[in-house]
């Protein structure tokens, strides 16, 4: 028990309990009066009024309920607090974790059908609640203050550092689960930023202070006591550096859920069509499962709204290292083959409710998932070539639509004619068509450009080139390049190429000297560029030259790959919704999974929307009054564009808590927590109590002077 104001209790006690004995030590100053019998004066000739001092003072209830009532009152002026504080108020930076592994329902009896950040924001109320507020009397102590920051992939300060016990626990109240994974690297800039910048002094022998330098580097003020609500599956929590106070580390670790948790769920989704047969689709399944014991689930596909094929996927049992304690997940999957030629959108769902034990599956998220499915199709191809028969003889043994060679020369007119609508992939090789009076060279279309650097508003820049190599790094989850392997192309000259910032152009192999391929696109144009001459290297008699140009031209031509890393109608909570529409595209909305609809999104010069972050998972439909994509569904009086938001994160859907998460600068086990205790307030229950005896003693003297 500690006290808050305890001198003000004391001059008021050494005032008032005096003053009030004093009182009772007077007594009364009689009149002598003649009567003829005292009989009837028995009860009145007590002392209830006094007019002179030095009365020896007997023993009195109303005096002793008088004077508890008046210790009572001191006692509540003192403040008296059920834990030890300290002058200087503490700054708590409280960080709650809303990915998707915290909808994960999972603890005993007794804590019910919460999820983790249910019983989160339960535990950072008690905090809170524990804060020492602002003192009344005891102008000399700060009150400890609090800052809320929300994170999942993105991060969001709820409430800035505030003594008001009430907005800190709305603040806490107001924030909402989401499907995004974790990332805490967001939130802690965002509270570093919060504090001082560091100031140093220059001073001379006299201490008078010269100059004042203030470091925007370098970040100062009061240490920040930590508090952390997540289960530790966070990937950056390296970057988080704790604070130390009197040589400790002010950061506690609160473990939502427990290590044994297990978890049941979707990790990858991906459709592709038959390369000789597009209407033939296949849709691969990766299923993951935490559970030490062997498990079965049934996948169900949906192809628009109808359940077309149930499979059964048996799930090993995910192994523990002995040494290490580290679980080592199982994974599993399936392939479902249907034939399917127009466009479509198919859901998979996992049926986990058959499982004998009912905490195989904490995590209902990453049960589900769905697929922007493109119509089949065979590419028409147009090579402009003056003579190369590497690419000529490669492409001519694809199975497309259509296949037309033609020299430079005759691309140039057949383009002006407006000839070149009807192919789907223009392979430019070793050539560069005409710029226009804007500089831009390629029109409306699909392009891969082969031995040529692309420059212009679509391009790079182009610094000549290097000495031959070999390429050290390609994209591996991008359409084009993940069936490939790159480690044997030598190159005798390498580019210098630089992509501008901020450009849309991504780099999709490098060598030493920069991007060895790149895609580059914007509103209607999309290209896949090879810079060096492919003459020049030993690519054309590795398998892995055809197998490029075959993934290029479906990638190009029909889009039939579609996974949720590479493609633009599929993406994943914590990410934006960003595309491109024609440049007549008014009224730009999104309507979200629940129905509801954004507000109204203007598009930039060049049709690029962006909207997010997404937080949920489920369908986004992008909607517009305009000109419709070819791929795009015109549906009362709007032009429709369906996006799918999928969690498939193998991090997320591992829901064993972890028992210790490791800082940049120290390892806080949940152990090493301290339990904390609200800070009660007595003062409100001892004037309580004050009154209550007041009113008995009222009831005393009433009855005594009836008697």
């Amino acid at each position: 028990m500690t006290f808050a104001a305890p001198m003000l209790a004391g001059i008021v006690a050494a005032i008032a309990i005096p003053t009030l004995i004093i009182l009772y030590f007077l007594k009364l100053r009689r009149i002598p009066r003649e009567v003829s019998s005292t009989l009837l004066w028995k009860k009145t000739i007590q002392d209830l009024q006094a007019n002179a001092p030095f009365q020896r003072l007997r023993k009195n209830l109303l005096l002793f309920l008088q004077l508890i009532v008046l210790g009572l009152i001191i006692l509540a002026l003192a403040q008296p607090r059920s834990a030890t504080t300290t002058e200087q108020g503490k700054k708590y930076l409280i960080l709650i974790d809303r990915s998707a592994s915290m909808a994960a329902v999972d603890g005993t009896e007794t804590l019910g059908s919460k999820s983790r950040l249910e019983r989160a924001k339960e535990e950072a109320i008690t905090l809170i609640e524990s804060m020492r507020e602002p003192s009344v009397f005891a102008q000399g102590q700060k009150a400890d203050e609090a800052m809320i920051i929300a994170f999942d992939a993105s991060a969001e300060i709820i409430e800035q550092f505030t003594s008001d016990q009430a907005a800190l626990i709305n603040a806490i109240n107001s924030i909402e689960q989401t499907d995004a994974p974790s990332s805490i690297e967001e939130a802690y800039r965002l509270a570093q930023a919060q504090r001082p910048n560091r100031v140093v002094t220059d001073a001379n022998e006299a201490g008078e202070v010269l100059n004042t330098i203030e470091l925007e580097e370098l970040k100062g003020g009061d240490p920040y006591f930590f508090h952390l609500y997540s289960d530790g599956r966070i990937p950056d929590i390296q970057s988080v550096r704790a604070d130390q106070v009197e040589g400790q580390f002010a950061f506690e670790y609160h473990a939502m859920g427990t290590p044994t948790s297990n978890n049941i769920g979707l990790v990858a989704l991906r459709s592709e069509r038959d390369y000789d047969d597009p209407t033939k689709l296949s849709i691969f399944v990766g299923v993951q499962s935490t559970d030490t014991i062997e498990r079965s689930v049934d996948a169900e596909l949906i192809i628009d709204g109808i359940t077309r094929s149930v499979r059964q996927i048996d799930l090993p049992a995910a192994t523990i290292d002995d040494t290490t304690g580290q679980k080592t997940t199982a994974t599993g999957g399936v392939v479902f083959e249907l034939v399917e030629p127009n466009a479509v959108l198919a859901r998979v769902r996992l049926d986990t409710n058959g499982n004998e034990n009912p905490e195989a599956d904490v995590l209902l998220t990453d049960n589900e998932g769905a697929l922007i499915v493109p119509p089949a199709k065979q590419a028409a191809v147009a090579l402009v070539s003056s003579g190369n028969l590497f690419v000529q003889s490669a492409i001519s043994g694809f199975p497309l639509s259509k296949f037309e060679i033609m020299s430079p020369s005759e691309y140039e007119a057949k383009r002006d004619r407006g000839d070149m609508a009807v192919f789907d992939v223009v392979v430019l090789d070793s050539y560069l068509p005409r710029a226009n009076e804007q500089g831009v060279r390629l029109e409306p279309g699909r392009y891969l450009i082969l031995g040529k650097v692309l420059t212009g508003p679509m391009g790079v820049a182009d610094n000549g080139v290097g000495p031959g190599g070999a390429i050290i790094d390609w994209r591996r989850t991008h359409p084009v390049l993940r069936d490939l392997t790159l480690d044997a192309l030598l190159m005798a000259e390498t580019p210098k190429i630089e992509i501008p910032k901020g450009s849309g152009v991504v780099s999709l192999a490098e060598t030493a000297q920069g991007p060895a391929i790149f895609e580059t696109s914007d509103t209607d144009v999309r290209a896949i560029v090879v810079p060096f001459d492919i003459a020049r290297t030993n690519w054309p008699f590795d398998v892995s030259f055809v197998v490029f140009l075959a993934s290029a031209v479906d990638y190009l031509g029909t889009g039939s790959v579609v996974t949720v890393d590479e493609s633009a109608r599929l993406i994943q909570p914590g990410s934006v919704l960003a595309d491109r529409l024609p440049s007549d595209a008014t009224g730009v909305r999104v309507q979200l999974p629940d129905g509801s609809r954004s507000p109204e999104i203007i598009p930039s010069a060049d049709g690029r929307i962006v909207y997010g972050p997404i937080e949920q998972t489920g369908l986004y439909t992008l909607r517009w009054q305009g000109t419709p994509g070819p791929n795009d569904i015109v549906r009362e009086n709007d032009v429709q564009r369906v996006f799918a938001a999928n969690l498939l994160n193998p991090a997320e859907s591992d829901v064993s808590t972890a028992s210790t998460v490791s800082l940049a600068n120290t390892v806080v086990s949940t152990e090493s927590s301290t339990q904390r205790k609200r800070i009660m307030d007595w003062w409100p229950w001892l004037l309580m109590g004050a009154l209550a005896i007041l009113m008995f003693e009222w009831w005393v003297y009433n009855k005594k002077m009836y008697l």
